[in-house]
């Protein structure tokens, strides 16, 4: 699968859907446990360090990619409201670029035991915008997705 990603020339908005052949809560569950996320977020030729993963309003992420040669890859933010598989709201913020930070919200939709995944984005300008698109973004997103499949099938569904 592929995902649907909408960035209108013009906005400062980036919005992605994707349907993953699992259950909302399984899907969820990847969402919300750091030892889950590190085995699917972000491209495969990165590893993948969960440094704080506190699913809280509130509450303080942090993950560093890393690649062969050594290199570091950090981002960071806050969840903002109650976190549910219902919606999930955090900034996101690149290491490598401080003070662009995006406002990212996730919401589960659950249709005959699949989910789709809808993810909207909006940032300080629609340079921000644009940069996070020319910088690989939707490579990134469509592999990681790629790997949340591939650990979805492998899981057993909770609940």
């Amino acid at each position: 699968m592929t995902t649907q990603i909408i960035a209108t020339p013009g906005s400062p908005f980036i919005e992605m859907s994707r349907e993953f052949q699992a259950p909302r809560t399984l899907v969820y569950r990847a969402h919300t446990d750091p030892g889950l996320l590190a085995q699917w977020l972000g491209p495969r030729q990165y590893e993948m360090t969960v440094d704080e993963w506190d699913v809280r309003d509130g509450g303080r992420w942090r993950y560093t990619h890393r690649d062969q040669d050594g290199n570091a890859y950090g981002f960071h933010g806050v969840f903002h409201g109650d976190q549910s598989p219902d919606g999930m709201t955090q900034t996101f913020e690149f290491d490598g670029a401080p003070g662009h930070v995006s406002l990212n919200t996730l919401t589960l939709e659950e249709v005959d035991g699949r989910t789709v995944a809808h993810t909207r984005s909006v940032f300080q300008s629609v340079e921000d915008r644009d940069a996070m698109i020319q910088n690989g973004m939707e490579y990134g997103v469509n592999d990681g997705y790629d790997r949340l499949d591939e650990l979805v099938a492998r899981l057993v569904p909770v609940g």
